[in-house]
């Protein structure tokens, strides 16, 4: 079991009590099972509020089938009746599962916020080059052919390299995260985001050609 895993695992065994009728409500239900309201959501956990297990792989029609079903659950309209309290609860969560499927269904963002559970989080200031000086170099000369591209097709070409090279890493995320390995996740992870960066920068210069 991964600590991840450990620690939903844990979470999900957790009792609190109601903030109306103070009853127990297991920490991962969201509607108190004596009185039957709302309850705050589950903090910072983006896939104990899609009910998920934590894990790389995942199944992304079924991560979209259950953050449509919950949001039903929270729609303005059920709760138009009922308390302030209700109200601004029912908010929280509609906004937490905007948040959770919106990070779990990128998977820099899913394989970032395993990593944050695992208490190993990816630094977000690039600190992590230093210690990895080949990434770096690729990281400099990715971007001076991006700089020197003179023609769309030569855009398009780096943009087809990254994507693949996205791809594998993706995949080599999957095995990191299913051996528990998370000093090669957070690696890789962070070559992927650098990945995405040289994407999204070739995504605008193809664009410069088009006007």
């Amino acid at each position: 079991m991964t600590t991840a895993e450990a620690t939903a695992r844990g979470e999900a065994q957790a009792v609190r009590a109601c903030w109306s009728c103070r009853g127990p409500v297991p920490a991962r239900e969201r509607f108190c099972p004596t009185c039957g309201l709302v309850q705050e959501p589950v903090a910072g956990d983006h896939f104990a509020r899609l009910d998920l297990e934590p894990r790389f792989d995942i199944d992304a029609t079924d991560v979209e089938r259950r953050y449509f079903a919950l949001q039903r659950q929270f729609h303005p309209d059920r709760f138009a009746a009922r308390s302030a309290k209700e109200k601004a609860l029912s908010l929280r969560h509609a906004t937490a599962l905007n948040e959770a499927y919106k990070v779990l269904k990128d998977p820099l963002g899913r394989a970032e916020h395993l990593l944050s559970l695992a208490g190993r989080p990816v630094r977000a200031d690039g600190a992590e080059t230093v210690s990895d000086p080949e990434l770096l170099m690729e990281a400099m000369e990715l971007r001076e052919r991006l700089s020197e591209a003179a023609a769309a097709a030569a855009v398009d070409a780096l943009l087809a390299e990254t994507r693949a090279n996205s791809a594998a890493l993706e995949r080599k995320l999957g095995h990191a995260f299913a051996a528990g390995d998370f000093a090669a996740a957070q690696k890789l992870a962070l070559r992927l985001r650098y990945a995405a960066k040289l994407i999204d920068e070739a995504r605008e210069r193809r664009r410069r050609f088009d006007r």
